[in-house]
């Protein structure tokens, strides 16, 4: 069974980059121009978010630059301590909802220093594999596409981040301690 699952994830792709332009072809659909056009539409967009995107950067800089960070790390770590969480996952913590580049990096030093297998290494994983970005997403495409009243989207976001926190931590426990 795992080498027929095997042989079919080794002709996945091969076979959607032929049945696809078959089907388009059969249809009478223009394949190239199609993706030309498709392109041409994603370089522009890719452009308009760019401002934003830079934004983003130089907000996160300044959050980790001037020391906030740290504050708040020094501010929630009694509270974390008592509920079982590692203190040293806290900057991943903080990072993940900001930006998943520097939340990786944290997550990979993390877990150069305690090990794969270690229960910080399950819980970083967890956490970085089971969260977004959430003011990246707000900051990046609802800035692209024009959205300017957010409404509920940071609560609810910031709401689904720490629920991934406190679902990570449980089943890191269940699993792994």
């Amino acid at each position: 069974m795992v080498e027929l699952i095997n042989e079919m994830s080794r002709w996945a792709i091969p076979l959607i980059l032929l049945v696809v332009p078959l089907v388009a072809f059969m249809k009478k659909v223009l394949v190239y121009e199609t993706f030309v056009k498709g392109a041409e539409a994603g370089f522009a967009t890719a452009i308009q978010t760019i401002p934003f995107l830079v934004a983003m950067l130089v907000a996160i800089n300044i959050f980790r630059e001037s020391g906030a960070m740290q504050l708040m790390i020094a501010c929630l770590s009694p509270v974390f301590d008592h509920i079982g969480f590692p203190v040293e996952v806290l900057p991943h913590a903080i990072m993940r909802p900001l930006s998943g580049g520097a939340a990786l990096g944290i997550a990979t030093d993390l877990i150069e220093h305690h090990g794969p297998d270690s229960f910080i290494g399950n819980l970083v994983s967890t956490m970085q594999g089971s969260s977004d970005t959430t003011f990246y997403i707000l900051t990046l495409y609802f800035g692209a596409v024009g959205i300017h009243k957010y409404r509920y989207a940071v609560a609810n976001g910031l709401c689904a981040d720490l629920t991934t926190l406190a679902a990570s931590l449980f089943i890191v426990h269940a699993l792994f301690k």
